[in-house]
């Protein structure tokens, strides 16, 4: 290798040294569709439902027999011991008092085994008798005294039975419905009147499956008759059905009225609603949740940088594929809810389009 040829490789290699490689293009803005979290009532939407009182009774007889009366029809108002229904009580009565005979004759006949006792006891004193017959004498006196106490229970259990004729009121209510008529034979736990106290009443609501983790026991509602939107009471949740029915597919709820008016009668058909004042809630697409695991998030945008950051938050499913926000999202946040799933921490976006809460 020659002069020149040693110089142009030395030339080469210092002008490969000093090439900066070219560096590499920053990665655009990616397009994200976004909305502001904005927080509002749980539900803007009302359940329908009726009027039902908190406590409610099928009142029956103990006993089989005919109805001979059944003094009450529905609506009426009814005091506590009040008579609302009687059976006809000719075989009770034949029976309580043919228990009395037998408890008279089994007496009857204690008394008698009792002196013969005493007397063998006497004459066994006196050497004039056996202890056979004593003891013989003795067994009677036995065994008439638990005929006698077998007598006296059935009396007891015949009068008892007698007094299972009439049907009373437990306590003072309205009748709400009637099941059987005069001259109707009913048996022994059949449903004859329904009693319900009117003091204390219940607006009741089915709820859609998918909304019921939305709701907790003590969460305050407004309720209005359909009737008159202008006649309301507050009410405070105070029962949901452990199960849902099995052919709507929703749950029972359960809402305790406060100081209703008179106009909310037993059965009036109401709206619920959850009341404004309660706890608002931020409501969220299904496309804006990131799932991973038992972790829920979102990816926030900060206004000034322009970059996402996950967050985690808690939600409840609600209807129409949107979730209420629990906890970990504060009102005027920038969410975004589209194409979660190809974003980085950190990166940088533009926005795209927005979405209405």
């Amino acid at each position: 290798m020659n002069f020149f040829q040693t110089a142009a490789l030395i030339g080469l290699s210092l002008l490969a040294a000093c090439t900066k490689p070219e560096a590499q293009k920053a990665e655009p803005p990616r397009p994200a569709m976004t909305m502001i979290a904005t927080p509002a009532s749980a539900f803007d939407t009302a359940f329908s439902g009726v009027v039902q009182p908190q406590t409610q009774s099928a009142l029956s007889f103990r006993v089989l027999g005919r109805i001979i009366s059944r003094p009450v029809k529905a609506g009426d108002r009814v005091e506590a011991g009040q008579i609302i229904a009687a059976l006809d009580p000719t075989a009770y009565e034949a029976a309580a008092r043919a228990a009395a005979a037998t408890l008279a004759s089994a007496r009857a006949q204690f008394d008698n085994a009792a002196s013969t006792e005493a007397r063998q006891s006497a004459l066994l004193a006196k050497k004039t008798a056996s202890q056979a017959a004593f003891d013989t004498a003795e067994q009677a006196r036995a065994s008439a005294q638990a005929a006698m106490q077998q007598a006296e229970a059935s009396l007891v259990k015949a009068k008892e039975q007698l007094t299972y004729t009439v049907l009373k009121a437990e306590y003072s209510g309205i009748v709400t419905a009637t099941s059987a008529e005069i001259g109707q034979t009913v048996a022994p736990g059949q449903a004859v009147v329904t009693v319900a106290e009117p003091t204390r009443r219940d607006a009741v609501i089915d709820a859609p499956e998918a909304v019921i983790d939305a709701f907790s026991l003590g969460d305050k509602f407004k309720v209005a008759l359909q009737i008159d939107p202008a006649v309301s009471a507050a009410g405070t949740l105070r029962e949901i059905a452990p199960e849902s029915d099995a052919a709507t597919r929703s749950r029972r709820l359960k809402i305790a009225l406060e100081s209703p008016p008179p106009a909310f009668r037993l059965g009036s058909t109401i709206s619920a609603r959850v009341a404004s004042d309660g706890n608002p809630l931020i409501r969220l697409p299904a496309s804006a949740l990131l799932q991973e695991g038992d972790r829920t998030r979102v990816f926030i945008v900060d206004p000034e940088t322009m970059k996402v950051s996950a967050q985690d938050i808690e939600v409840a499913p609600e209807r129409d594929g949107r979730f209420l926000v629990r906890g970990g999202l504060k009102g005027g946040e920038r969410v975004v809810v589209a194409g979660v799933h190809r974003l980085k921490e950190g990166q940088q976006v533009r926005l795209f389009g927005s979405v209405q809460p």
